[in-house]
C-alpha cells in the first residue's frame, strides 16, 4: 500500500511532493488539525482512531510546510505554519 501511495502523490500537481522518497506511519490524533477548507469553512477530515502514513515536507523560501496524510481511501495535503498552526487543506484526493 505504501508504494501505491508514494505513487500516487508523485502524480499530484505540486511539484515539492515529486522528491518523498518515504513516508512515516503516524496516528491520526497526531496528524488530526482543525483546518481552513477551501470554503472557508473550518474543520478536521482525518479520523483520530486511524493509522496514516504520512510526511512533512520543507518548502525552500516558504515559512508553511506541506503536511501529507494518506491512507488506502485517501491523500490529504495541507499547508500549515510553525506547530501545525494556520492549517489550510490544499488537495483532497479519494482513492
Amino acid at each position: 500500500m505504501k508504494k501505491t501511495i508514494l505513487q500516487k502523490i508523485h502524480e499530484l500537481p505540486i511539484p515539492e511532493l515529486w522528491e518523498i522518497t518515504d513516508l512515516n506511519e503516524l496516528p491520526g490524533d497526531y496528524l488530526n488539525l482543525e483546518c481552513t477548507l477551501p470554503n472557508g469553512q473550518r474543520a478536521k477530515l482525518l479520523d483520530d482512531n486511524r493509522t496514516y502514513y504520512a510526511v512533512q515536507v520543507e518548502r525552500p523560501g516558504n515559512p508553511r510546510c506541506y503536511g501529507v496524510a494518506a491512507d488506502e481511501t485517501q491523500i490529504a495535503v495541507f499547508t500549515y505554519g510553525c506547530n501545525g498552526a494556520d492549517a489550510e487543506l490544499v488537495l483532497w484526493v479519494r482513492l
